[in-house]
C-alpha cells in the first residue's frame, strides 16, 4: 500500500526520515511531499534516498523546475494512488490551512483533493499547540475523520517544557495501522494465491523452468493480508521473503503446486493464480545425470495439469483470478484464456514491453473481466497493480451479489 508522507516546516522535520524507515518495514510504499518551510530544515535528497520515490516539493512545476501540464495536475494524480495521507509533522499554520481549506500549495492542495484517510502528528511549541484557535482547528479536522497523533510532552527545542514534541513513531505508526483498518474490506475472505515458477525435473542436475521472479504474486498476497484477508501463498522456488501475515506453503513442480492448490480451494472465497506453472514436463526423468555424448539429445515432453481450469470447473462460489503472459495478440489471447478456462478475471500484459517484463517491480497490464470490462492499467509498481486486481475482484463480487438479489426480487 502507499503512503503519502507530508513533511511540513519544523524542527521536527528530521524526525520524518527515521519515520520513512519505519514504514517501509512495515511493507509500505512512501512519496514525500515537502512544504517550502520543511526544505528549510531537511533536504528532499534525503527522503528521496531512503524512500526511492521521487519528492514533490512544488505545485506547478518538475523536479527541473519547469512548469508543464502533468505537474499542474500532479496533486491529482497523486490523490487517487495514495492509500493513506500522513503529515509528521504538522505545523500549528498547516493544521490552520487544512481546517480552512486553503491550497496554496502542493501538500495542502493534496488534501483537498484526497479521499484517502488521514493521519495528522502535531509538533510545535507548547503554547502554540495549546492556544484555543489551534485547539478548535485540531477538533475541527477530528470532526473531519482526520486520526490526530498527540504531541508528546518534553523539553522542546524552544527551550520550553510541555506538550508540543512529535508523537514516537510507534505511536504515528500504531494510528497509521488504525486508519487503515477502515480500508480492510477483504476482511473475512480468505485468499489462495500461487506464485512463482516451477521446476520440472530432467535428471538430479538439471530441470525446465522460466524466468518468473514470483514478485507479482508476492505483491498480492502482501496487499491482500493489508487489506485484512486471511492469505495462502502456494509458491515455487523463489528467493522472496514472506509478506507479513501471510502463510506460505513450498512446493517444486506444477503437480504439487496443483495438489496444494487443490487441497486449500474449499477454503478460498477467492483464488488469484499469478504463478508462472510450466505447461511441460519430461516424460521421464533419469535417476542418474545425463551425460554430454556429443549427439542431438531428445525429450520427450508431456502436458502438466491446468491448475486454473482445475480451479475454476471446482470454484463453487470462489472468484477465480488468471494471468496471461503473452509475447503477441495480448487481448486475443487473453479473452479466449477468459472463457476456455472459465475464470472470472485475466490479468494480461505483454512481457516484452519496457516496464512490463520478468523479474521487474513494475508491470503494464490490463484486466478481462468476465462480465466484459476490460480496464487497461498504465505502468505502475507491481503493489499497485495488486490493488487494482483486488479491487477489480471486489467489483466483480458486488455485480454478482446484486445481479442474483435482482433474480431473486423478480422471481
Amino acid at each position: 500500500m502507499r503512503i503519502t508522507l507530508g513533511v511540513t516546516g519544523g524542527v521536527a522535520a528530521y524526525k520524518a526520515a527515521e519515520l520513512v524507515r519505519r514504514l517501509q518495514q512495515d511493507g509500505f510504499t512512501i512519496q514525500v511531499v515537502m512544504t517550502r518551510s520543511a526544505r528549510e530544515f531537511i533536504t528532499p535528497l534525503t527522503f528521496a534516498a531512503l524512500s526511492g520515490q521521487k519528492v514533490i516539493t512544488d505545485l506547478f512545476s518538475d523536479a527541473g523546475g519547469e512548469a508543464n501540464l502533468e505537474s499542474a495536475i500532479e496533486h491529482i494524480a497523486v490523490a487517487q494512488r495514495t492509500d493513506l495521507l500522513l503529515v509528521a509533522p504538522a505545523t500549528a499554520d498547516f493544521l490552520a490551512k487544512l481546517t480552512h481549506g486553503l491550497a496554496d500549495d502542493f501538500l495542502s492542495t493534496l488534501y483537498l483533493a484526497s479521499t484517502a484517510p488521514v493521519v495528522l502528528a502535531p509538533a510545535m511549541n507548547v503554547n502554540m499547540w495549546n492556544h484555543p484557535a489551534t485547539q478548535d482547528n485540531i477538533a475541527a479536522l477530528r470532526a473531519r475523520g482526520a486520526r490526530i497523533v498527540d504531541p508528546d510532552e518534553g523539553y522542546l527545542a524552544c527551550g520550553m517544557t510541555g506538550a508540543g514534541r512529535l508523537a514516537g513513531q510507534e505511536a504515528i505508526i500504531a494510528a497509521v495501522h488504525e486508519a487503515l483498518k477502515s480500508q480492510r474490506d477483504l476482511q473475512g475472505e480468505t485468499v489462495l494465491i500461487t506464485a512463482g515458477p516451477t521446476c520440472e525435473d530432467l535428471d538430479p542436475v538439471r530441470y525446465i523452468t522460466n524466468r518468473s521472479s514470483g514478485k507479482m504474486g508476492y505483491a498480492i498476497a502482501e496487499v491482500a493480508a493489508l487489506r485484512g484477508a486471511k492469505v495462502f501463498l502456494v509458491t515455487g522456488p523463489t528467493a522472496l521473503e514472506t509478506p507479513a501475515a501471510v502463510e506460505r506453503i513450498d512446493v517444486r513442480s506444477a503437480q504439487e503446486m496443483h495438489r496444494a492448490v487443490i487441497d486449500r480451494l474449499a477454503s478460498a472465497s477467492i483464488a488469484v493464480l499469478a504463478a508462472a506453472v510450466a505447461d511441460y514436463r519430461p516424460v521421464q526423468q533419469s535417476s542418474t545425470k545425463i551425460k554430454k555424448s556429443g549427439e542431438v539429445l531428445s525429450i520427450a515432453l508431456e502436458p502438466t495439469t491446468d491448475i486454473l481450469a482445475d480451479v475454476a470447473r471446482n470454484k463453487a462460489k470462489t472468484i477465480v483470478v488468471g494471468f496471461a503472459a503473452e509475447t503477441d495478440h495480448v487481448a486475443e489471447n487473453a479473452r479466449k484464456k477468459l472463457t476456455a478456462k472459465n475464470a472470472d478475471l485475466i490479468v494480461a500484459n505483454d512481457v516484452t514491453a519496457q516496464g512490463a517484463g520478468f523479474d521487474l517491480d513494475t508491470n503494464i497490464v490490463t484486466l478481462f473481466s468476465r462480465d466484459g470490462r476490460d480496464l487497461p492499467l498504465p505502468k505502475l509498481t507491481k503493489k499497485e497493480v495488486a490493488n487494482r486486481i483486488l479491487d477489480e475482484v471486489l467489483r466483480l463480487r458486488a455485480t454478482a451479489r446484486s445481479g442474483a438479489a435482482a433474480q431473486r426480487t423478480r422471481a
